[in-house]
């Protein structure tokens, strides 16, 4: 292989998993903290009209939120909040997100439309969590595979 097209490769290849193992990481603690210090609710799936909502895996919510709960700023917000939940996604929607059905949440009291579907409702977060890390590993690996040899 080219020394310069090894080079950019693995510069392109360590970029990308050290991104992705850094959105990660955010992500899985945004979503911990949420749920440890959030406030929990019950929210109801709806209905979507839109053709690219309906293929999304992660469910619409609608929930209430109390006029206390709405901070400053973007994220202020009270009343009826429509969000979707983070961190899920399976390939297909579960049937227990079926429109009108009922879903335990926790969200952020200073940003409501920042939502974690509850503890019990996850299903397999951990090992999408766990594919997500390992292939940014994997790529910061190669990464780093190719700058050494073009390096020695």
């Amino acid at each position: 292989m080219d020394t310069t097209t090894a080079m950019v490769g693995g510069l392109v290849l360590a970029l990308f998993g050290g991104v992705l193992l850094l959105w990660c990481a955010a992500e899985v603690r945004l979503r911990l903290w949420v749920r440890r210090r959030g406030v929990p609710a019950v929210a109801t799936v709806m209905a979507e009209d839109d053709v690219h909502g309906q293929l999304d895996s992660a469910p619409l919510l609608s929930f209430s939120v109390p006029l206390s709960a709405g901070g400053t700023g973007v994220c202020g917000i009270a009343g009826l909040v429509v969000a979707r939940p983070r961190g899920h996604t399976p390939l297909r929607r579960p049937d227990r997100f079926a429109p009108g059905a009922s879903v335990r949440i926790c969200y952020d009291p200073q940003c409501p439309s920042r939502v974690v579907l509850a503890a019990g409702e996850v299903g397999r977060a951990a090992v999408a969590d766990l594919l997500w890390s390992t292939l940014g590993a994997g790529c910061l690996a190669a990464g780093a595979g190719l700058l050494a040899s073009v390096g020695g």
